[in-house]
This record gives C-alpha cells, structure tokens and sequence, in this order.
C-alpha cells in the first residue's frame, strides 16, 4: 500500500502527485485494469457538469494528475466517473456501533489480487475551506473509506447498478463527505441532494455517536438507523431495506454479500452492545465467521481492513488481508 501526504490546493496537488509519479516512472493511464472505452469516455463527458455544479475541485485536481503525467485528462475522468457505475467494483464490508463513550467503524476492502500493489492511502491537508481527512483507495483520487478532522467516518460498499444516469459515484461522494461534512446528519442532508450514477451503500458514524447506513441509486436513498435492539448497522454488497432491495440482481457474483452480511449481523446482534476494540478487529478478520477467507488463487481477497475508533480516536489498520497480517495504529493523522 502506498502511502500520500498531499498538502495544498486541489490542481497543486494532483500536478505534484502527477509528476511524482510520472518521475518514477509510473503512468497511471498504463496501471487501469480495464479498456477505456468510447462509452466510459462518453459517459463521463456527461458527467462533468455535475461535479462542475457540485465539486468542481474535483476536476481541478483530475487536471493536475494529467497536467503532472502529461496525458489528457479525459481518459483520467473516464477511469474515475465510470468506476461504480460500470464493472468492475470493489466488494466490501462495513459496520459501525455506538455505545456511551463507545463509537467503533469497521470496514474490509475486497478486491482483484492483482491490482493490490497500488492500493493508498492518503492524507489530504488542505489550503482553503475543504476539510482535512485521511483515507484508502483502490484507485487514486476516489476514497471508498476514511475519517475526516472533525471525526466524521465514512466507507463504501458496491451494488450493481440496475440502470445509471450522469452524476457522481461511490468513490467520489465518499469524498466530497469527507472533506465537505461534520457529522453523520450532514451526509445523510448532503446525499439527497447530489445526482447519483452508481449504486452503494454508505456507512457513516460521527464522533457523537450517531451512526447510519445510507442506502442509494439513482432513484432514491434509504436511510437505516441503529435501534435499541440493534444498536449497530452494517452493509455489504446488497440492499437490505425494503424499498430498495427490488434494486438487487441475486444472480450476479456480489462475492458472497449475503453470507458476509450474516456473519455481520449474528456477530453484531451477540456483540455490538459491549464490543471493543479487539472485538471490532476480531470480526473483521474472520473469527466470527465468513468475511474474509476467500482463495486468493481465485484472484480475489481482503485487501485492507481499517477500524476507525471514533471516542478514542485512533485509527488501526491491516494492509493485506486481516486473517493474516495484523493491524497497526496509524498516529500520522489526528482527529
């Protein structure tokens, strides 16, 4: 897993990771995994003006990437916009719970095995009004998790899409939460307002202890909430509210979603009210059932797995999957 300090305005930022790259050698355009078609490249033309409305900096910093590797930037947006809504994605798991002083979110990243050598994460310190936040990729630029300085915690998991329209996606609104909200109401504000193209969930939980999934496509948003019964929420790669599971296609290889949201759940309903810590880790690394045991000879794993402890604060993470390498305290970045 690499690991960014960025600091600066947005274009100051994508031009110095551009060039540092391109200094070393790497260009990003010849690392994507899949063709750059005419209906990526056409779709994402259609999305500009939608983050021109709502997070033109986004496009500032796109720019400075390919101003640094000196290579046109509509290839970059087609990469970047099209991820979510068009194959591949990232299969995940998340959850957070609350409790007193307690407030534990916890996320797998599963992805290609392939692709794991240019996983980031990333520290963004802005010049201006934006949020500082830190966070992990797959990709570059897109966040699918990450806390921000006011204690905001958010990740992501994918569903395939049933249709999609020009609007931002899964990576990119998990960033716009991070470096634009203060607390898990302003997301949920924030998401009802914002045009979507791909279909996810989103688990949030804010240092005060208010914690959701969000539910959410094209068509609309499902907001779940803990209960005192199930003082928790959780989400993998299908929808769970009744409203929105029309949405789900059970046919496509979601990479065991159900099994891994069982294993959630039946931890969760046993645990979440005194869970720690060691709890939050240990279900993350699968001693509570499936969540990550998957065949790596198949081309598919765990390939982060992060706790954000929001009462301590503290961020733990295993880079790799967390059945087999162990989780370590990341004191670079303070919230």
């Amino acid at each position: 897993m690499y690991h960014n300090r960025f600091k600066g305005n947005h274009y100051d930022i994508g031009f110095r990771w551009g060039t540092l790259l391109r200094e070393h050698g790497s260009r990003l355009l010849e690392r994507i995994d899949f063709p750059i078609t005419e209906e990526r490249l056409r779709f994402a033309a259609d999305c500009v003006p939608v983050y021109q409305q709502y997070f033109p900096e986004i496009l500032e910093e796109i720019q400075g990437v390919a101003d640094g590797q000196k290579c046109a930037a509509e290839p970059l947006r087609a990469f970047l916009f099209s991820m979510y809504a068009m194959p591949p994605a990232c299969h995940c798991s998340c959850f957070a719970v609350a409790g007193g002083d307690k407030v534990l979110f916890g996320r797998n990243s599963d992805f290609l095995v392939s692709l794991e050598n240019t996983n980031t994460n990333a520290i963004y310190r802005f010049l201006g009004e934006a949020i500082d936040f830190t966070g992990n990729s797959t990709a570059f630029i897109e966040m699918e998790d990450g806390v921000n300085v006011h204690g905001l915690a958010a990740g992501l998991t994918a569903v395939y899409p049933h249709a999609i329209k020009p609007g931002m996606n899964a990576g990119m609104l998990l960033r716009y939460f991070l470096e634009k909200c203060r607390s898990t109401e302003e997301v949920i504000g924030c998401i009802q307002e914002l045009p979507i193209s791909s279909a996810q969930t989103f688990t949030v939980a804010d240092r005060s202890g208010s914690i959701a999934v969000l539910e959410a496509n094209r068509d609309r948003v499902e907001v779940i909430r803990p209960t005192e019964e199930k003082p928790y929420v959780c989400a993998t790669n299908r929808f769970h509210s009744a409203p929105m599971a029309a949405y789900c296609d059970q046919t496509l290889d979601d990479w065991e979603a159900e099994p891994r949201y069982q294993t959630l759940t039946r931890a969760l309903d046993k645990k979440a009210g005194d869970m720690g810590l060691p709890g939050a880790m240990a279900l993350l690394s699968g001693r509570d059932g499936f969540i990550c045991q998957y065949d790596r000879r198949t081309g598919k794993d765990t390939v982060w797995s992060v706790v954000y402890d929001l009462g301590a604060p503290a961020i733990y993470r295993a880079e790799g999957n967390p059945g087999r390498r162990k989780f370590l305290e990341d004191t670079r970045f303070r919230f």
